[in-house]
């Protein structure tokens, strides 16, 4: 089965161009507008739209990325919106891959299963979890490709240590 993210690549091979991977914050400035800013970006060139998750502590985003989590969680933006935005967006595209960004304790509050199950229905494509490090990938990102066929990458940055990113990468 190719998803969404493959097939995006794979026409992009074809082109011989670099994706334009654009990224926003769910909720933000407020849900209404959020979302008519994400279906407005694949028209705008958008060649893979990240969508932020709200969080309250996100200590891995630098400063405009935490402003805009702390405006959209004011305006009302929870996990579960974030997953009715997407289901918004897939009425109108079926073909822009859309990846969630974001933390893990949401998810795991939100439950894993069932965000998993959820996220798969709304038409996620694929996840980006900042502080979940490759050995711990059996807490999400494992059950995320076994059961919903979703991308699934843990950040690799430069305190990574390099057994962690030699596993990483053989991934």
């Amino acid at each position: 089965m190719t998803t969404r993210i493959d097939a995006r690549f794979a026409e992009l091979a074809k082109e011989g161009r670099a994706a334009f991977v654009t990224f926003l914050m769910a909720g933000d400035p407020d849900p209404i507008t959020s979302l008519d800013i994400i279906k407005a970006l694949p028209k705008a060139g958008a060649d893979i739209i990240e969508i932020g998750m709200p969080f309250t502590d996100p200590m891995a985003d630098g400063p405009a990325i935490q402003a805009a989590g702390l405006r959209a969680l004011k305006a009302g933006m929870t996990l579960t919106k974030t997953l009715e935005m997407v289901r918004g967006f897939r009425k109108d595209d079926n073909a822009t891959p859309l990846v969630l960004m974001g933390y893990y304790n949401p998810i795991y509050i939100y439950g894993v299963d069932r965000f998993l199950v959820d996220a798969k229905t709304a038409g996620v494509d694929g996840l980006i979890i900042v502080d979940l490090p490759p050995e711990e990938d059996a807490e999400l990102c494992l059950p995320a490709l076994t059961s919903s066929r979703s991308a699934c990458r843990s950040q690799i940055r430069w305190r990574t240590g390099r057994r962690s990113r030699r596993r990483a990468c053989a991934r």
